[in-house]
């Protein structure tokens, strides 16, 4: 076979290496970089394989899951403020994580990028929530768990994956299991509504949001609404705690906005832009600069959790403007700070 056709058969899988190389790593930017790096390594190999002892489904995930252990080895763990620190005070300072590696989320369309007929990735094992509990297993333990419960290959294929006996993969299964259900995820049995009634939950804190309504916002959120922000430490619980935040915000950054609606990790959210600049009323130039980026977790009951991030990697990985003129076209504004 002509190493153009080898490539047209291994192309199919890229989304699926995506996704799976996100779980493990919790970047969407190390996730690229290992793909690529996976399927260099495929071509290169291509007169090693034996489509007699393995699909090249099988081949490629071993690939792929020897360059995630191999980059795990000299990384840490990427988590979010609430599995790092305790609560904190909603009108308290905020502090930066400094020389933390924060857990980043996976914009859809880089999962979309391909042919939507071979594009086959489970959303809902993206979710941020689960992720994160990811990011507190050892990582042969994460590459069992997803193999496993979230890809659907048997143990004796998990085993040939991950270079390990199909006794080593059972038991890193099993601590992987108990590690995330007393996290509090149980990825198999979320509920939550549809995506269309995900979307009308967000667009509804939109427009509180661009009115500046902070009782509206309250009223959209669950008992136990959670808001975290990396890089900075503080998060904090509950509707009360979370309309003091955004009390603060608003004073601070303004009660002008442009908001843009995004999806990530098969979540609804927005780009949030503030205005800059102008005297209050004027509509003519002007600008925005990009603030923050917000990713929601939403139940039957409204948002359980908001995921805010304010880092110029995340923001590049979603082709954000830094800026933005009065009728969102992108501006040469320098982003946020």
């Amino acid at each position: 076979m002509t190493a153009d056709g080898f490539g047209g058969l291994l192309e199919p899988f890229r989304s699926e290496l995506l996704a799976y190389c996100y779980r493990m790593l919790g970047s969407s930017h190390e996730a690229e970089d290992l793909v690529q790096d996976t399927y260099l390594r495929a071509w290169r190999a291509r007169d090693q394989y034996d489509e007699t002892r393995s699909s090249l489904r099988t081949w490629l995930y071993r690939i792929a899951s020897n360059a995630c252990l191999t980059a795990l080895e000299v990384r840490g763990r990427r988590p979010l403020p609430s599995g790092l620190v305790g609560a904190s005070d909603p009108l308290g300072p905020l502090v930066p994580g400094e020389n933390v590696a924060w857990l980043q989320p996976l914009p859809d369309s880089m999962l979309d990028a391909g042919d939507p007929a071979t594009t086959v990735v489970d959303r809902s094992s993206l979710r941020l929530a689960f992720v994160a509990a990811l990011q507190h297993l050892s990582a042969r333990q994460r590459g069992a768990l997803i193999l496993r419960d979230v890809l659907g290959f048997s143990a004796a294929e998990t085993a040939e994956i991950l270079g390990t006996t199909v006794v080593s993969v059972n038991s890193s299964l099993q601590r992987a299991r108990t590690r995330v259900t007393d996290a509090g995820v149980r990825q198999e049995q979320l509920s939550e509504p549809s995506a269309a009634e995900q979307r009308a939950w967000v667009d509804r804190y939109m427009k509180a949001f661009e009115n500046a309504d902070v009782e509206g916002l309250k009223r959209l959120l669950t008992a136990d609404v959670l808001m975290e922000m990396p890089p900075m430490l503080n998060w904090f619980v509950g509707p009360d705690n979370y309309g003091l935040f955004m009390e603060w915000v608003f004073e601070k950054a303004g009660t002008h906005w442009y908001l843009k609606s995004v999806t990530a990790n098969g979540q609804p959210g927005f780009a949030a832009y503030r205005r800059v600049g102008i005297d209050v009323g004027v509509d003519d130039g002007v600008e925005y600069e990009l603030h923050t980026l917000q990713i929601f977790t939403v139940t039957a009951e409204g948002i359980s959790r908001n995921s805010v991030f304010q880092d110029p990697e995340v923001f590049a990985s979603f082709g954000l403007a830094a800026g933005l003129d009065a009728q969102g076209r992108n501006t040469s504004l320098p982003p946020a700070r």
